[in-house]
């Protein structure tokens, strides 16, 4: 038994799921790996981007809301393989406690955001269970485009750039003021910023803008670990080192108060909307500057040297055991 909470590190995932994957076919471009967001089935013509994520709700968000964002979720992961999501599966198993407004709610707002990015719902089941919140099923989403145009996850080079978007704990901070803005004891100003955080958390646009503007070599959605995290995880997929400066992310009063309020590092957390790139120094200004056209601000974090590890700072870098925005959400909900 396990007494941590979210993803299982790389250990566990090499020896109880990456050793055992069924048959293997030649039509699997890209497989099941550590840090790995998406595979790739290759039919021939084109390629068949695939990502699964289980489906978090919170009604306190108000379902609406919280559709929009449990969709986001795994569309996201579509994304940075640069292939914009095409069509999603979804899998509901619905708490007896929901009612059937509340369903008509979540689904009507996960349908009008497929239709507004293009994405065909497919197939699915949808079920009365014993399910309790936030965990109310799962979904699959596909992306079919060229295979020429996909962000491979592991194809981080030596002298490439490191590209960060919008800030770390985005996500988290959101949440939190979201969820439990009684316990925070910061400007109100502070708080409904941290709370419009929470609008912020996809990277389904910015990833197919980014792949579209310039050569990108990988790209990842920021989650469980936040930024920390995921450069480990950028780095060790790709081989390779990463050598990363702080100093010129800009600076996030909302979010830094709500994470000095609950005690956790903002880059140790998950940052969901939060995108990072490598990116090959000839198309740094351009995919920079397409970002920075919808809005999202682009931060130049460092360089892909060869090698292995991540140095922030001067400071060789790995990831906390388990992310420690989920021992701050249960001091809060049992506070609260």
């Amino acid at each position: 038994m396990c007494d941590d909470t979210g993803k299982v590190d790389r250990e566990f995932f090499e020896t109880y799921v990456g050793s055992e994957l069924g048959t293997t076919r030649e039509s699997t471009a890209l497989g099941p790996a550590y840090g790995v967001d998406f595979g790739v089935i290759d039919p021939g013509s084109e390629r068949l981007v695939v990502a699964a994520d289980p489906l978090y709700v919170y009604p306190a968000l108000g379902f609406e809301r919280a559709g929009r964002l449990a969709l986001h979720s795994v569309l996201s992961d579509v994304a940075v393989s640069g292939i914009p999501p095409t069509h999603l599966t979804v899998n509901f198993t619905l708490p007896a406690s929901m009612a059937a407004e509340e369903f008509a709610s979540l689904w009507g707002a996960i349908t009008d955001e497929c239709d507004r990015l293009g994405v065909d719902i497919v197939a699915g089941h949808t079920g009365w269970t014993g399910a309790t919140y936030p965990e109310i099923g799962g979904a699959v989403a596909l992306g079919l485009g060229p295979g020429a145009e996909i962000v491979r996850p592991d194809g981080a080079r030596p002298g490439d750039s490191i590209l960060l978007t919008t800030g770390p704990a985005r996500e988290v901070a959101g949440l939190f003021a979201t969820l439990f803005p009684d316990a925070f004891d910061v400007d109100s100003a502070l708080l409904e910023r941290a709370q419009a955080h929470l609008e912020e958390t996809t990277v389904v646009e910015d990833a197919t803008t980014a792949a579209a503007a310039g050569p990108v070599s990988a790209m990842h959605d920021v989650t469980e670990c936040g930024v920390r995290g995921a450069l480990v995880e950028m780095a060790a997929a790709a081989g390779v080192r990463l050598e990363v400066t702080t100093e010129g992310v800009p600076d996030q009063p909302a979010v830094d108060a709500i994470c000095e309020a609950v005690d956790i590092d903002p880059w140790t957390v998950s940052s969901r909307g939060t995108l990072l790139l490598t990116v090959p120094e000839r198309g740094v200004e351009a995919v920079g500057e397409a970002l920075e056209r919808r809005g999202t601000p682009v931060t130049e974090l460092g360089t892909v040297r060869s090698g292995d590890g991540v140095s922030i700072d001067g400071e060789p870098a790995s990831p906390p055991r388990t992310d420690p925005a989920w021992e701050a959400f249960r001091r809060l909900r049992e506070t609260a």
